[in-house]
């Protein structure tokens, strides 16, 4: 008995180290051939081509990547003096575009990644931007393995080809930070984790009834509605996480929810609100709040296209589950209704909506509202508005039928709060499904996976998001018929997943029935008990 218990523990750590060595990228490549050789490589020497030696002539945003990316792969000492195993392998990477503007929506993110299957020839990465070739070398990142047999690094399966770009312009993970608090270290590791899964966007729910842990430099008693003074995030701190995302090719789309969850705004500017004692949704009579939010968004946006804190051209305004109770007991906002032509809360809602959506529209910034807004408005919304699906997913049919652009979270599939959505759900929710013949699906920009605080803070979030949140990443990216079964996709998860922790990213483990659940029992990271 216990000799037939050694063989199965063997062979399934057999097949954990094959699983490990197999070429794997996550998300799948559109394109991806590979052969039979093992290349042995010790690290890696970028040349950017079209460009000269000197350090200074290369794009900090890749010069910093081959340093980051050369510190991460090649993560274990290897055995010396063997020229099989301590290879300098050459990686060219050419860039049409070496601009490094900020990355906008219509940023090409397409790459090749050509490995030869000889030891002494060079790599080749090809892209458009200097965007598109980090996502090319984090698929080269993936396909280095450290083979513990000659104690050296490996590519196998060699040559590889690849040619990929992602299927949506817009992936993204929701973050909320007002229900419990993230330093700034904990969103740059979410950043990093990002672009592991070839994210391009965090959604920063900075604010919400809770807390408001914002600096406003024109509005400065804002942040007063912080838990705590120590629980704030400066302009010099937002300034830093946006540039530490550029750099990994993740933007900050930043969102003020408006004009529901938003009492926390109250305790700096109590004029705003209803009253102190109802205090949402914000205060569309008084002369202070139209103002206070054209200069807070006007930080934001710097007023031009790449400026301002948040360089991305979408911006959130929320308006989602608005309670008209505070405006409806108010009687200065019943009068000024009637001052204004106002038939009712329900018309004062559209009113701010709309009053929000063109401040931004002013300011160069495309507004993203909550599907609440156009269940309420339909065809009277500004058609430069996106649409964002949080609820019933056949919302999308009708939104696109208007001709409106949509992103889509619908909760049942990509929420990370629903704990009891297992990976596979969200691996199996494809954007396009349900739409009626004649819909356009090239209006769906994309989608987002949502972590909201109410159960998550620096202890848990990472678990929580991870690796889940890679099954909306595949979903984004590879196109629609590449998507895997859930069987072929389970070991390829399984494997990015131990790529995360390896990288000091708190992924749980795969099969998990619950999120963030902590292992079960002993095992191997790459074989789990389902």
């Amino acid at each position: 008995m216990k000799l037939l218990l050694l063989f199965v523990v063997l062979a399934v750590l057999s097949t954990a180290f094959g699983s490990y060595i197999e070429s794997s990228v996550w998300p799948k490549p559109a394109v991806f051939s590979k052969g039979a050789s093992v290349v042995p490589v010790a690290t890696f020497e970028f040349k950017t081509l079209g460009l000269s030696e000197s350090d200074s002539t290369v794009p900090i945003t890749l010069s910093a990547a081959y340093s980051r990316y050369n510190s991460m792969i090649f993560n274990h000492k290897s055995k010396t003096g063997d020229d099989n195993i301590a290879r300098v392998a050459k990686v060219n990477v050419a860039v049409d575009d070496y601009s490094e503007a900020y990355p906008q929506l219509e940023t090409d993110e397409s790459y090749t990644l050509d490995i030869p299957a000889e030891s002494t020839g060079e790599i080749y990465i090809t892209a458009k931007t200097v965007y598109g070739a980090l996502r090319g070398i984090e698929s080269l990142s993936q396909l280095v393995v450290f083979d513990m047999d000659v104690k050296g690094f490996v590519i196998s399966e060699s040559p590889i080809h690849i040619e990929d770009k992602p299927r949506y312009a817009h992936r993204g993970l929701l973050l909320d930070t007002s229900r419990h608090f993230e330093p700034i270290s904990s969103l740059k590791s979410t950043i990093d984790a990002l672009s592991y899964a070839k994210f391009n966007v965090l959604h920063w729910h900075v604010v919400d009834t809770q807390s408001f842990p914002f600096e406003s430099s024109t509005y400065p008693r804002l942040w007063m509605g912080s838990y705590s003074k120590n629980e704030r995030y400066t302009q010099e701190d937002i300034q830093e996480l946006v540039e530490y995302g550029r750099m990994r090719g993740v933007k900050i789309m930043i969102e003020f929810d408006m004009p529901g969850h938003a009492a926390s705004w109250c305790a700096g500017y109590p004029e705003i609100c209803p009253s102190m004692n109802c205090k949402q949704p914000l205060n569309p009579a008084s002369n202070l709040t139209f103002p206070l939010i054209t200069s807070l968004l006007t930080e934001c946006t710097g007023n031009k296209v790449g400026g301002g804190l948040f360089p991305y051209s979408l911006l959130h305004l929320g308006g989602d589950e608005v309670s008209y109770s505070c405006w409806e007991t108010s009687a200065s906002i019943k009068a000024w209704e009637t001052e204004n032509g106002l038939s009712g809360s329900e018309a004062t809602y559209e009113y701010f909506v709309d009053k929000a959506a063109g401040i931004t529209r002013n300011q160069a910034r495309t507004p993203v509202q909550w599907v609440e807004v156009f269940e309420h408005f339909g065809s009277k919304l500004d058609k430069n508005t996106i649409v964002h699906v949080w609820k019933e997913k056949e919302t999308l049919n009708s939104i696109v039928s208007a001709g409106y652009k949509a992103l889509l979270s619908n909760q049942d599939s990509w929420y990370l709060d629903h704990l009891d959505i297992t990976w596979d759900q969200m691996y199996l929710n494809e954007p396009t499904d349900g739409l009626q013949e004649g819909s356009d699906p090239n209006l769906i920009v994309g989608g987002e996976t949502c972590m909201w605080g109410e159960t998550v803070d620096p202890s848990d979030v990472g678990s929580t998001i991870w690796p889940r949140a890679a099954a909306v990443s595949e979903r984004l990216w590879t196109p629609k018929e590449q998507i895997d079964t859930v069987d072929v996709a389970t070991n390829r998860l399984e494997t990015f997943r131990c790529l995360l922790n390896q990288r000091q990213i708190a992924a749980a483990p795969v099969t998990n029935k619950v999120g963030r659940f902590a292992p079960r029992e002993p095992g191997s990271c790459y074989v789990q008990r389902r």
